[in-house]
């Protein structure tokens, strides 16, 4: 593990200065800076407006009774993603975009839950509401009740 982070962290700014040398050479460099900054700002509104999103999903699956699963792993990915969208490079805007959008978002949530639920063993199981786990005994006439 320690391997790979070390690649990523070498890696991943030399192929942004890269990108942004090509970038420069076909559009130019003040250009490319100009792009660039445009890009964090539209990445900074998009995360805020599709974290409100997902927070506004979140409030409504707890006032159900439901258990937010997939809103919590879209507000991990938009964070993530909105992260990603305010370091400076195209790679990582990139990356970013991918995980703020909501049309890519479903399928990267998607993944990332099946790939969870295999390395631990997780089950999916049917829905139910908060606390009506035991209810659902509680009024067994065949129960005997010592006092």
């Amino acid at each position: 593990m320690f391997i790979v982070l070390l690649a990523l962290f070498i890696l991943v700014p030399i192929i942004e200065i890269a990108l942004i040398v090509q970038v420069s050479h076909l559009i130019g460099g003040w250009n490319a800076i100009a792009l660039l900054i445009v890009i964090s700002f539209a990445g900074a509104w998009l995360m805020r407006h599709e974290g409100f999103v997902v927070l506004r999903k979140i409030r409504e699956q707890v006032d159900r009774g439901n258990v937010p699963s997939n809103e919590l792993i879209d507000g991990l990915l938009v964070l993530v993603g909105g992260l990603m969208m305010l370091t400076p490079g195209f790679l990582t805007d990139g990356l970013g975009l991918l995980l703020v959008f909501p049309l890519t978002r479903i399928g990267i949530r998607t993944v990332i839950r099946r790939r969870f639920a295999n390395q631990f063993g997780f089950v999916q199981r049917i829905p139910q509401r908060w606390g009506s786990a035991q209810r659902s005994n509680a009024n067994n006439p065949d129960d005997i009740i010592d006092v």
